[in-house]
């Protein structure tokens, strides 16, 4: 056993072998094989009837399992020169250009046996080839260094030199190699240094060059040899012109406005301002007012311009917060003329279809292209170094931008991108003037602003009547609102806390508590279903829960059996009030998710649908007609989200109807103090006064509410 691992030492090999004075397979090559256990090979063409001529070394090696690595260029033809020239998907006609070398190759009959060793290899997976290229300058070039490893488990024996793993360039051709024995002191240094190399080009960490697997798409052709040389039936592989499926299309990749598209003149506005602002900017959009295709119509103008200027390729990346969003995105993209790539999830569903297409916007051979990503995805490691090494052109689009302020996700954004484009009917974020600032800087200012109103106006959304819902806190509720609201002042009193309203810090939790205690109060839901009974026949309704549990079924003496508002809720419409329901919650499948907004927008299957944030940003679901909002927030980015979602036309949708449950201290209890009270009442009263004042029956709401606006002296509120 020693002796073996020693084996390469034992050879008696020359420090270099030239045609003139040696045999490089017979003295060279095939001995170091014979007695090796890994054999690694970087070299500028590689063709399968070289293994005829290795012969016995290549038993002997395959025989104690030898692992072999190769890394190559294809011979490009013309043809191959002028697909890359004109579009084509760099990666394919490569692949193409390779699987043709094998295939001409193997016409010479004296490679059958060196191909059945080959496919033995594959068929274990103990060879590997990987495809190399040069990528820099926009160009593409052929990688054409030439180096070997051999390796015992001991000793290395590395070589570089003019040969390449070919039969002419072993057989026929004038070749010389160098050759460094790490047992050697002279030659040690360059033996590491040149195994090192070739691991730093395996692992695709060569500055310049760009290296991908080859082993799947070879894998077919290679075993097909081998089978036929046993004298069985091999699996069916493409032939020549054949059709085959490729990780990315032949295509140019650039989004096009379809023809059949009708792009309003605001949002014709908001493109052109974003143009004139330096190709930076935040278009502040109402929900439902059409952000994602006025997005993709600016990405598209722009890759027509950069493409007509200097024939510059494009690639959009597109960030959004949840993995649904990138599902409805996708579908919107298809309608541009290109599919995107979705990277969230398992990286390996998307990551090298993404590194193909940079590749390929790198090199010319694609003129655009498109990923589409969640926040959490882009903050990771994969993506992050895809985009890391992307020199091209680079467009950004924040969908959701408020999202990206958050001091987890703001410091992954690409700064290398040249273009940016944030969208948000509320750019601004809840109690966090840094993130809000963050956003400026990296997105640059508001550049269009549609709100609410202007777009009911141009018909882009839907009239509304506004109908307000008081109902009391409880004792207990009460109570528990007074302490929380004197913690947050404390907080906000704090220069440490002052500045910090992320969902994961203390003054986040506790803004998120009190939000919780007014979204929960127990007296909604009787309230919920006496306006429910009023509408029991009307469909396409949604319900807006709050998020979680009641906080005093947390505390030490609350009841933990208690169930959540949403399964109270169902309860009530499904059971109690017969009408036909289902819950839409992030939790459920994404699948069953879409299924559930099929059916609730029939008309005919599901009455209502109830759901807490899931339903809050991006979800297209323009037949709600009706939307119960139980879930109490004061930041305007929920409310006026949740009211957006109503909002949105549909055939045969003229008006919609939204009830809000406002949440007033209880009437006779000293829980609360006076000031306490006044400024729970102005929080609720904000999002009355702003759902109000664009409804079809404002002064009858505003006529509701005066009593308590006198009460409190909130009259200007």
């Amino acid at each position: 056993m020693t002796s073996e691992r020693r084996a390469l030492c034992m050879l008696n090999l020359e420090s270099d072998y030239r045609s003139d004075r040696a045999d490089l397979v017979e003295d060279f090559y095939v001995p170091a094989l014979a007695v090796s256990t890994h054999y690694d090979r970087a070299v500028g063409y590689f063709s399968a009837s070289v293994l005829a001529v290795l012969g016995q070394g290549l038993d002997g090696f395959a025989s104690r399992g030898g692992q072999l690595r190769i890394v190559a260029s294809p011979q490009l033809n013309q043809e191959d020169v002028a697909q890359i020239r004109a579009g084509y998907a760099l990666r394919a006609v490569l692949e193409r250009a390779a699987l043709r070398n094998i295939e001409d190759a193997c016409q010479d009959p004296v490679a059958a046996h060196g191909l059945g060793q080959l496919g033995a290899l594959v068929a274990e997976g103990r060879l590997d080839i990987k495809l190399a290229y040069i990528s820099a300058d926009n160009r593409i070039g052929i990688y054409h260094e030439k180096i070997g490893v051999f390796c015992d488990g001991r000793d290395v024996v590395a070589f570089k030199g003019s040969a390449n793993e070919t039969l002419p360039g072993l057989a026929g051709n004038f070749e010389s190699v160098e050759v460094f024995r790490s047992w050697h002191a002279s030659d040690s240094e360059r033996a590491v240094r040149i195994s090192r190399d070739f691991e730093d080009l395996w692992e695709d960490r060569t500055p310049l060059l760009r290296v991908f697997d080859f082993t799947d798409a070879a894998r077919p052709l290679i075993e097909e040899h081998e089978l036929r040389t046993k004298g069985q039936t091999a699996p069916q592989v493409p032939t020549e012109g054949a059709t085959i499926t490729l990780p990315w299309p032949d295509a140019d990749g650039m989004l096009t406005i379809p023809p059949d598209l009708q792009v309003r003149d605001y949002q014709k506005e908001a493109v052109r301002r974003w143009f004139a602002q330096g190709l930076r900017g935040i278009l502040r959009m109402a929900t439902g007012t059409g952000k994602t295709l006025t997005a993709l119509s600016a990405a598209a103008q722009l890759a027509k311009r950069l493409k007509r200027k200097a024939d510059l390729p494009l690639l959009t990346v597109i960030v959004v917060p949840y993995q649904h969003l990138v599902d409805q995105w996708a579908q919107d993209i298809d309608r541009f003329g290109i599919p995107a790539i979705r990277a969230y999830e398992s990286t390996d569903a998307w990551y090298r279809r993404a590194s193909y297409l940079m590749d390929a916007l790198t090199l010319g051979a694609a003129h655009g292209g498109v990923i589409v990503t969640t926040n959490a995805t882009l903050s990771r490691g994969g993506l992050q170094a895809l985009l890391d090494r992307y020199r091209g052109h680079l467009l950004v689009i924040g969908d959701e931008v408020h999202n990206l302020g958050a001091r987890r996700v703001r410091g992954k954004l690409p700064g290398a991108a040249a273009y940016r484009l944030g969208l948000s009917a509320t750019p601004e974020r809840w109690f966090d003037d840094d993130g809000t600032a963050a956003l400026q800087e990296y997105f640059g200012d508001v550049v269009f602003e549609m709100g609410i109103g202007d777009a009911i106006k141009a018909g882009a959304l839907c009239r509304y009547t506004y109908a307000p819902v008081l109902v009391e806190l409880d004792a207990e509720e009460a109570e528990l609102y007074a302490e929380v609201t004197e913690k947050i002042a404390r907080a906000l009193a704090s220069q440490h806390f002052a500045d910090d309203s992320e969902d994961d810090s203390p003054l986040g939790r506790l803004l998120r508590k009190r939000a919780n205690i007014l979204g929960h109060a127990r007296a909604k839901l009787p309230a919920l279903r006496r306006e429910i009974a009023a509408r029991q026949d009307g469909w396409f309704q949604l319900l807006y829960c709050a998020e979680g549990r009641h906080p005093l079924a947390d505390g030490v003496n609350g009841d933990l059996d208690e169930p959540t508002q949403l399964d109270q809720a169902l309860h009530m419409v499904g059971q109690e009030l017969r009408m036909p329901a289902a819950k839409y919650i992030s939790e459920t499948p994404r699948e069953q998710r879409r299924a559930i907004l099929r059916r609730f927008s029939t008309g005919n299957d599901l009455q209502a649908l109830l759901s807490m944030r899931c339903l809050d940003e991006g979800v297209d679901v323009p037949a709600a007609r009706t939307a119960y909002l139980l879930a109490s927030s004061s930041n305007p980015r929920q409310f006026i989200q949740r009211r957006g979602r109503v909002l949105r036309r549909a055939p045969g949708k003229d008006m919609a109807d939204i009830v809000d449950f406002i949440v007033v201290p209880p009437d006779g209890i000293e829980a609360l103090h006076r000031e306490t009270e006044r400024r729970m009442i102005a929080r609720e009263l904000s999002r009355v006064t702003e759902f109000a004042r664009l409804a079809d029956n404002e002064a009858a709401t505003l006529d509701v509410l005066r009593p308590l606006r006198q009460h409190y002296g909130l009259m200007d509120t």
